[in-house]
């Protein structure tokens, strides 16, 4: 029994709000280690979800009776605890998405078409997710502009002198990850910014690995765009959010036409609704809002602090117990980073090693992550990945390290 020293934080307590970690995969207690690709969810956020659905649900901003009252009234509220979450200055700048992946379309589409010229170019980095690729690659195809990518060292570091060299007068804006989902990487974003806003170049930073691990500040980092996902952080899968500059935001035209993104229509012109609904076409995903804020809500109940503290013992634990492992590769060594940790095994598939993991009832996720330019720096195919959240255990990154040990001597024989 391993104990941890950081204050007011029983980990226990904490896996009991989620009914989910009480479950078993073939006859064995799920060990859950795949949060990088989602987090799961507390009972509050299950809760709320069944009470919205159930006794509350009505279309927003479209009726002047007391059911949708009350849900427009819960979902403007949603955004204002998103706005107090990463601190942005309005709730003007705080625009619902479906996602991470829809917010980077979304700017690379309305700030792409105002901006965005022949032989201009866009600044990314290459550990990041295929959603802040491909969105930037179609916006350069349709504007015959160019596409620059910030290397990293093999600690997963990223180069920032040959970041400060790609930068130039062509740069019309950087897009980087705050924490790499596949490295664990912590990016110098404030950094990165400030060295990017010395040229009056605007960054968008994608946040859908930092969010449940960390402190975020719009406003002391100053990025101009900020995105990231609820299903990341606790909440609905389907709901995001996109954080822009209010006077970013003013300028740029709507990305998505129809309802409540509309002021007036006629069959002559139509003019735009007021931020940040001009970004919010159609009907939203108001109760995935609702649930997202709940789960916010209870992050900040659990406490920042206490989260990081206590990330930081179970980061530095299971990295010693992995590589203590013989034959076993780390990928991803950088000085500051997340509870992410990609391997591989000598000569055994990584799809074979998670397999039998699951059959132990270990979930961790292989293959490349949605990051294939990571694989092809490290001259590999893809890697397995554990990544881990509060509410793992110490006792769970032993059981990941005896899966491995057993699964190393069945390939030994």
């Amino acid at each position: 029994m391993i104990k941890t020293g950081v204050l007011n934080f029983d980990v226990k307590k904490i896996r009991d709000d989620f009914p989910i970690l009480r479950e078993k995969v073939y006859g064995k207690p799920l060990v859950y280690l795949d949060n990088g690709a989602t987090t799961q969810k507390p009972k509050i956020v299950i809760e709320k979800l069944e009470e919205i659905y159930g006794k509350k649900n009505s279309s927003i901003h479209r009726g002047i009776h007391f059911l949708s009252e009350q849900m427009t009234e819960a979902y403007e509220e949603a955004r204002d605890t998103v706005r107090k979450f990463i601190n942005a200055e309005s709730t003007t700048e705080i625009v619902f998405t479906h996602g991470t992946t829809s917010a980077i379309n979304a700017v690379t589409f309305s700030f792409g078409e105002k901006y965005i010229r022949e032989n201009d170019e866009i600044l990314i980095s290459e550990m990041e997710h295929h959603s802040n690729i491909v969105p930037w690659q179609m916006l350069c195809e349709r504007k015959n502009a160019t596409l620059k990518v910030i290397p990293f060292n093999d600690n997963g570091e990223l180069d920032m002198d040959a970041y400060r060299k790609l930068l130039s007068e062509k740069t019309k804006i950087v897009s980087v990850t705050y924490a790499s989902n596949s490295l664990g990487t912590l990016n110098p974003v404030k950094e990165i910014i400030r060295i990017a806003h010395e040229r009056s170049v605007p960054v968008l930073i994608d946040g859908a690995q930092i969010v449940q691990h960390g402190e975020v500040d719009v406003k002391d980092i100053n990025c101009d765009f900020f995105v990231f996902s609820g299903h990341k952080i606790f909440g609905p899968t389907g709901i995001g959010v996109l954080y822009g500059k209010e006077e970013v935001l003013e300028e740029l035209p709507p990305y998505q036409g129809g309802g409540d993104m509309v002021d007036c229509v006629t069959f002559d012109k139509t003019t735009y609704n007021e931020l940040p609904y001009k970004f919010e076409a159609g009907t939203t995903h108001y109760t995935g809002a609702i649930g997202l804020a709940t789960a916010l809500d209870y992050v900040g109940s659990v406490g920042i602090e206490n989260i990081i503290a206590y990330e930081k013992e179970l980061l530095d634990y299971t990295a010693s117990k992995l590589r203590a492992i013989d034959g076993l590769t780390l990928y991803g060594n950088a000085e500051n980073k997340i509870c992410v940790f990609s391997f591989l095994m000598d000569n055994i598939h990584p799809y074979d090693a998670g397999m039998i993991l699951d059959k132990l009832g270990i979930a961790v996720r292989t293959g490349t992550h949605c990051t294939q330019p990571v694989m092809d720096h490290y001259d590999i195919s893809g890697t397995i990945r554990a990544s881990m959240v509060f509410y793992n255990t110490f006792e769970e990154a032993d059981m990941l390290v005896h899966g491995l040990e057993r699964i190393k001597k069945m390939f030994e024989k």
